[in-house]
This record gives C-alpha cells, sequence and structure tokens, in this order.
C-alpha cells in the first residue's frame, strides 16, 4: 500500500448517525474530540481524509480540518455515503458504538465489498461486545472478573433482587450486556431500586440480556495497547472520570489523564496484553477497561475501538498514534521504544448553548478540542490541556475552562 492513503474517517455522532433524532450533547463531545484528533493526525502523517458530517455540526463550520467534509441530512444518507466513498478510498476507520450491533454492522459491510477497514475484524467485534460471553471468556483465562450475574430484561425484578442479594449482595451495577461507555448503567443500592435499573436498560439497549456485577471499588482506569494479533504493545495507563448514578439520575463518563501512574501498571499491562492476544482480530488500537485497587487489576471489559483517551494519548506519546493504527493493521508494525512525556488532562464542561458569532471565537481556543456546539439549550464542550507535570496540565485545564466559560458570557 502507497505511503501516503486516502482515508474516510466516519464517527458515528457527528457523522449523521443521530441526524434523525436529538443530538446528545455530551456524547457529541466525545465523539466529534476523537474525530477532530484522529483526523489530524491521519493529516500530519501525509494522508488525504474525508470525512462526513451531520448538517446539524457542518452548518456551524467546525474546525475540523479534513480534506474533504461531506454534509448528510440523515442517519440513510450517511450509509450511503459511506458506501460510495469507502470504494473510493485506499482504507477506512469507523468510530462507532458497538450497543445494538452498530460498530459492527458498518465493519462487517466494509469487510464483504473488500474496502481496507483498519479497525478490529467484525468477529472480534462481536465476541467482545458481548458482554455476557466475553465475562466467562475472561474468567476462563484466569483474569480478576467482578462477580457476575446474568439476566434477560423479562425477569421477574423481586427474583432477580432475591439471585443479587444472595449471591452478590448490595450495591451492585446494573448494565446492559452490549452497552459502550455508561449507557444504560446504574447503580443499585437495595432491592427497591432492582425494577428502574432493568427498566433504565430496557430503555437504552434492545439487547434482552444484562450484566449484574459487584461494586468494585478502586480507581477506573484503561489500558491502550496497539495489535498485530499475535504482538500487542500496551502504550498507556489513563485515568477515567466516570460517575456511576442510581437509576434515576444520568451515569456519565466526563474525562480522564493520560498517563496515570499506579502501582498495579505492570500487572494491567500484562492482563491487557494477555486479553487482547486470546481474541483473534484485535487489531490496531484497542482499550482495556479496568478498575485498580489496592490488591490487583480487575478487568471489566474490552473497547475494539478508538476511546476517548485518544484526545490525551496523542498529546504524550513520542509516536504519532493514528500512523501507528495504519502500521499496525497494513504492515503488522507495532510502535517501538514508546514514550511518554508529560501528562494530558481532559474533560467535558457544560455550558450554556453559545450563539454562533461565540462559537466562532470559542474555536480559537485551542484546547477546546470539541466546542459547545449550540444544538440544544444546554451544550458540552470537551476541553483537553496539556503539561509537563499533572499540576501544570490540570492548571491550564482551569484556565481554558475559564476562557470558555467567560467567553460565552461575555457574548451572552
Amino acid at each position: 500500500m502507497k505511503a501516503a492513503l486516502k482515508l474516510l474517517v466516519y464517527e458515528h455522532i457527528s457523522g449523521g448517525g443521530h441526524a434523525d433524532k436529538a443530538l446528545p450533547a455530551s456524547v457529541l463531545s466525545e465523539g466529534f474530540s476523537m474525530l477532530r484528533t484522529l483526523t489530524a493526525d491521519f493529516k500530519a502523517a501525509g494522508h488525504n481524509v474525508t470525512t462526513i458530517l451531520d448538517t446539524h455540526i457542518a452548518r456551524f463550520s467546525p474546525p475540523i480540518f479534513a480534506n474533504c467534509i461531506i454534509p448528510v441530512i440523515s442517519c440513510r444518507e450517511a450509509q450511503e455515503k459511506i458506501s460510495k466513498l469507502s470504494k473510493q478510498a485506499d482504507a477506512t476507520y469507523i468510530i462507532a458504538p458497538e450497543t445494538d450491533g452498530v460498530l459492527q454492522s458498518f465493519v462487517d459491510t466494509l469487510e464483504q465489498t473488500g474496502v481496507v477497514s483498519l479497525n478490529c475484524g467484525t468477529s472480534a467485534i462481536n465476541k467482545v461486545s458481548d458482554k455476557a460471553g466475553f465475562y466467562l471468556h475472561m474468567k476462563k483465562l484466569g483474569l480478576s472478573v467482578p462477580n457476575t450475574l446474568t439476566f434477560i430484561v423479562s425477569d421477574d425484578s423481586k427474583e432477580i433482587a432475591k439471585s443479587v442479594r444472595d449471591c452478590l449482595g448490595f450495591p451492585a451495577v446494573f448494565k446492559p450486556s452490549n452497552g459502550v461507555s455508561c449507557s444504560g448503567i446504574s447503580v443499585v443500592r437495595n432491592e427497591e431500586q432492582v425494577a428502574g435499573a432493568v427498566a433504565k436498560i430496557k430503555a437504552d439497549s434492545r439487547e434482552k440480556r444484562f450484566l449484574v456485577q459487584e461494586l468494585v471499588k478502586g480507581i477506573a482506569a484503561s489500558v491502550t495497547v496497539f495489535s498485530v494479533g499475535s504482538r500487542v504493545v500496551p502504550v498507556s495507563l489513563n485515568r477515567q472520570d466516570v460517575v456511576i448514578e442510581t437509576h434515576e439520575a444520568f451515569s456519565n463518563y466526563n474525562g480522564g489523564l493520560v498517563p496515570l501512574y499506579h502501582p498495579k501498571q505492570a500487572e494491567a499491562f500484562e492482563v491487557a496484553k494477555k486479553l487482547v492476544k486470546s481474541v483473534r482480530g484485535l487489531n490496531g488500537y484497542v482499550g482495556v477497561d479496568f478498575v485498580l485497587t489496592e490488591k490487583e487489576a480487575v478487568v471489566e471489559e474490552v473497547n475494539p475501538r478508538l476511546t476517548t483517551s485518544y484526545v490525551g494519548l496523542r498529546q504524550v506519546v513520542n509516536f504519532n498514534p493514528a500512523q501507528a493504527i495504519i502500521n499496525a493493521v497494513v504492515k503488522r508494525e507495532l510502535p517501538t521504544q514508546v514514550e511518554r512525556c508529560g501528562f494530558a488532562y481532559f474533560s467535558k464542561v457544560e455550558t450554556p448553548a453559545p450563539t454562533v458569532a461565540t462559537l466562532q471565537k470559542i474555536y480559537g481556543i485551542d484546547e477546546v478540542v470539541s466546542p459547545p456546539f449550540p444544538i440544544s439549550d444546554v451544550a458540552s464542550a470537551l476541553v483537553a490541556s496539556y503539561g509537563s507535570t499533572l499540576q501544570k496540565a490540570t492548571a491550564r485545564f482551569r484556565e481554558a475552562k475559564k476562557r470558555l466559560l467567560d467567553t460565552i458570557t461575555r457574548s451572552g
């Protein structure tokens, strides 16, 4: 394959996957951030990038510097454009959730048409996305995992509550079997909250099965790895800012820190390597989620796609991670002599919806990776800052957040 490639990059939330319904501001800030940074890194590596944008976003002329941006007005049009544009590209990369088979469907279609996909393989995505089945796989590997029960949404709530009380105890975490991020997740503190947690899962996922897991207390973290299947290189341990609420409220992924230095880093790296190697087709960029306790690294799940940690990772490693995806999938080459320098801190910032004129000013704030698009009364930005020390990174984040909010307030 030639050195300079024509690439199609599609991100589901900002690229038309939600064009037929209201765009969720919080999730949009993650999706657009990944699209913007991955596109920038592909271009920095010398590639030609085409992407697709929902017209609700494209009309604001957002700061994404692809060579070609195709606006779409519906989910159907987005799918048609992907089909057409992928045939003109040397390779494609899809950023989409596994929930209800969205990511699998896109990648499977590309694989069947013979297009070079930079994603993990469909079979691997299917395997790790089935959280109930993959839990058993992780347990057979001898990994430390949360104690877990599996139910179906039609099970009687009282019977579910009894099983959880007898086998796990409360509090416990209820989650869909195929969900991503914090979708459908809630913490259940007593038997009275069980019915509400199940109803939340029904509302957020079409999957009939769901998991109930013990609530493991520790630091939410992830390991980013690059893989060619038989060989895996962990490049960073990352902290995740996750808040899990009861069913009445929204559980949220708010941001994170790259890298995280923790006594269990070496253990987490080894577990991530073993787990990713165990699944054929987990190639390129893969994220492995953990809870780090004082005693061990408890593995939660595998994300067979780009994760929001990429926004911070790209600022601290000594190589271009977008090019590393191409190298891993196409050339079967992995990063060598990986080094991390400094810290990247990133977080969502909820803001009032800015005017269009104010939005243009916000584009000039370098740390605002995803601007607060005025698509509803309350908007969400994602701000990322770098510093040679953790203190400098967080201080610069606070400064950037203040500039963002002051810009909106003064213009309001």
